[in-house]
């Protein structure tokens, strides 16, 4: 008793011994994360400014778990303005309170931790997390999230000789209070200063374009062996073509669902979208090679200079990577050609995911749609005096008190359930309307993209069936062109400019889930909305209810009580009161033990 007595640091190692017993015994283990978000001082393109670290690091530091563990993520919140952290394509079961966007949770204000608490419920595949709120993400507070086959379920190749990850996106040298300064007066963002891969500049193959002296990105591997790159679009705007000199890229995973292996020269990423690819290092060691992601679907000799470039080092080169960059895709003019590899990604339905039954088994086309939304997006306009986008002619304003928590405190007024399900000859407006959706239904979405850019788009919760792609405006004779056996299934996909993608969802996930587009300029200025999703029979088994840390905000703020930094290990218990006194009855053996 004297030995447990004798110090704090004592009490924290026994905690952390009865944390590491209690998980050891759980039916599905428990992975946990300290996350401190703070400003760094990096010069990725040669010049000074604050990024946003996570640990210190920029890019943050990987989360990688496994099928049905439980994830717990202590979020320490050491920036100047108020914070949440988003988990996209991670299919939280029954549990959008741990979402991390303004209509499902308060923020997280300067000083305060919170803590995040979710199951990885049935999912494999490759994802990354990253700040939701006010472009926060184009300053940073990225990083990859990586969730494994169990031991039991084999991956649908053999297993790769090493897992790299590139988090590659377009940047700005000015930060995100800036950009958003910039839409805030009614501008647009413009050009982008330079494209980063794992928060580094280009290797300078162009002494013009390229100062001298920047950090860039080396990949170190070994002659005729075969990698897998994780590859994300973690950028703020732009689309990005991918490739690697002299090397085939295997396609095999986008967003948790394999694919049908294809080899591709070049692979086009949109912006929140992730991929994963087979190398094999079948090339000679005369020199190194370059790894590119340059800016795609612009003016590209203009945008020159939105290129990233790293390295690929074979152990036994001979010399550094000289010449021109391997070319990108010269059908930037060609609309129909551009379309062609999208359209040619597939579901590799033989494989096994998560489980070990076959993904393929769910046969969506025999599925009889419940409910269409045609979701038409314009270029920004302005409305109120202010530039703002648009959805259906609706400009979301986000909720003061989060939607699930409005209802469950009987907030009236918090938000409307009438989202149209077409667009609507009307004024454009601001509002928060959300969709009004059937639990069980099974739903067709259709993005209507009659903005200028290409833009991806993003459902929180779910994994869709891309089931059509195509230029023009989508009719119900456009039904005729889907692919209703094999089509891929992911949780963001691109819609071209002056096109429409047409998605379908099972509605089998109660809460309050997110459909936004995943350009942040767009989505800044109000392109997005929210599906509600409840059980009609609810019993209080279905959704799983508030956390016990839940934040309160808004017209329930009175209720809030002080959240200021805390011990990490007290944090990582809250909101786990079954893992709370698990673990108190284990530091109390623990103390009879010392006693």
């Amino acid at each position: 008793m004297a030995l447990f007595q004798s110090s704090s640091t004592s009490l924290f190692l026994l905690i952390h011994i009865a944390l590491l017993s209690t998980l050891s015994l759980a039916a599905d283990p428990t992975v946990s994360f300290d996350f401190k978000l703070s400003y760094i001082t990096v010069s990725p393109l040669g010049v000074p400014q604050k990024v946003i670290a996570v640990n210190g690091q920029f890019p943050g530091p990987l989360v990688n778990a496994t099928t049905n563990n439980n994830v717990v993520i202590n979020v320490r919140n050491d920036l100047d303005e108020n914070l949440l952290m988003t988990w996209p394509g991670i299919q939280m079961r029954r549990n959008s309170w741990q979402d991390g966007v303004l209509g499902t949770n308060c923020p997280i204000p300067p000083n305060w931790d919170w803590t995040y608490s979710f199951q990885l419920k049935d999912q494999i595949g490759s994802f990354f997390y990253y700040p939701s709120l006010n472009l926060q993400r184009a300053s940073g507070g990225f990083g990859p999230f990586v969730i494994n086959n169990r031991a039991i379920i084999q991956i649908p190749f053999a297993q790769p000789d090493g897992d790299f990850v590139l988090l590659i996106g377009d940047w700005y040298t000015r930060n995100h209070s800036a950009l958003r300064a910039d839409l805030d007066s009614g501008k647009d963002l413009g050009m982008p200063d330079g494209v980063l891969i794992n928060g580094k500049g280009p290797y300078r193959y162009n002494t013009t374009l390229v100062p001298d002296g920047l950090p860039y990105e080396t990949i170190k591997v070994d002659p005729g062996k075969t990698y897998r790159f994780r590859v994300h679009n973690v950028g703020t705007s732009t689309s990005l073509n991918f490739r690697i000199q002299g090397h085939n890229l295997l396609l095999v995973e986008t967003e948790g669902h394999y694919t049908v292996q294809q080899n591709f020269s070049s692979f086009d990423i949109h912006v929140g979208q992730s991929c994963s690819f087979l190398v094999t290092m079948d090339q000679n060691a005369t020199s190194d090679y370059y790894i590119v992601a340059s800016a795609r679907f612009v003016n590209e000799s203009l945008w020159q200079k939105v290129t990233g470039v790293g390295i690929l080092q074979y152990s036994n080169s001979k010399g550094s990577a000289t010449g021109p960059l391997p070319e990108a895709p010269s059908d930037i003019y060609n609309q129909w050609s551009a379309m062609n590899q999208p359209k040619a990604i597939r579901q590799n339905t033989t494989a096994s995911g998560a489980r070990p039954n076959p993904q393929g088994s769910f046969h969506y086309g025999s599925i009889n749609v419940t409910d269409t939304y045609i979701l038409r997006s314009l270029p920004p306009s302005t409305i109120d005096g202010k530039l703002r986008a648009t959805l259906n002619g609706i400009s979301f304003v986000n909720p003061d008190t989060p939607i699930r928590l409005a209802d469950l405190n009987q907030v009236k007024g918090s938000y409307k359930l009438d989202f149209p399900s077409e667009p609507l000859n009307r004024p454009l407006r601001r509002d928060t309307s959300v969709i009004n959706a059937t639990y069980k239904g099974f739903i067709e979405v259709i993005l209507q993209n009659n903005d200028t850019k290409m833009q991806s788009f993003h459902m929180n919760g779910y994994s869709f069936f891309v089931v059509g792609m195509d230029w023009g405006i989508w009719s119900e004779n456009s039904r005729g062109s889907y692919n209703k056996w094999d089509s891929i299934s992911r949780s963001t996909i691109e819609v071209y400019p002056g096109g429409w993608t047409a998605v379908l969802a099972s509605l089998d996930n109660v809460g309050i889930w997110n459909l936004r587009v995943e350009n942040l300029d767009r989505w800044y200025l109000g392109q997005e909305t929210y599906m509600k999703i409840t059980n009609p029979e609810e019993n209080g088994e279905t959704e799983m209810a508030p956390p016990d840390n839940v934040l309160f905000c808004g017209a329930l703020a009175s209720k809030q009580q002080d959240r200021s930094h805390k011990d990490s290990a007290g944090s990582i218990l809250q909101g786990n009161p079954n893992l709370f006194f698990t673990v108190l009855m284990a530091v109390c053996a623990a103390v009879l033990v010392f006693s």
